[in-house]
């Protein structure tokens, strides 16, 4: 019986590797359609779970309500869903954009250091 089990599992996943790969075009053309904005790129890829509103808004310098509206609009797309955690919940994506090849720009906060750095580079 564990034989095959063993077999079943081996089929289930041939068959995800063969689903994921003839899905990859349409959750590419999907992502970049929807994901147009580098803030939109950014705060995409920095919804892991691990990140709350707040944090995010902050990294992106937008608002708290417009990383909600992402995250609502990005839910129904099927593009991640909304885990729960202590306090309220957290958007968690289901796709990684650098797995199909979509360049995930530096945080705003980035590009403001360095421009600081740049700029006392230069005196």
């Amino acid at each position: 019986m564990n034989l095959q089990n063993n077999e079943q599992t081996e089929l289930l996943r041939e068959i995800l590797k063969w689903t994921k790969f003839a899905g990859m075009n349409q959750v590419k053309s999907v992502l970049e359609t929807e994901l147009k904005a580098d803030v939109d790129k950014l705060v995409y890829q920095k919804s892991d779970g691990t990140h709350g509103i707040v944090e995010l808004a902050k990294l992106a310098v937008v608002s708290n309500a417009t990383i909600d509206r992402m995250w609502d609009a990005w839910q129904r797309m099927g593009l991640g869903e909304k885990i729960p955690v202590r306090g309220g919940s957290r958007f968690q994506r289901s796709f990684d954009l650098e797995d199909f090849g979509i360049n995930v720009p530096e945080t705003k906060v980035e590009n403001v250091k360095k421009s600081k750095e740049e700029i006392e580079g230069s005196e």
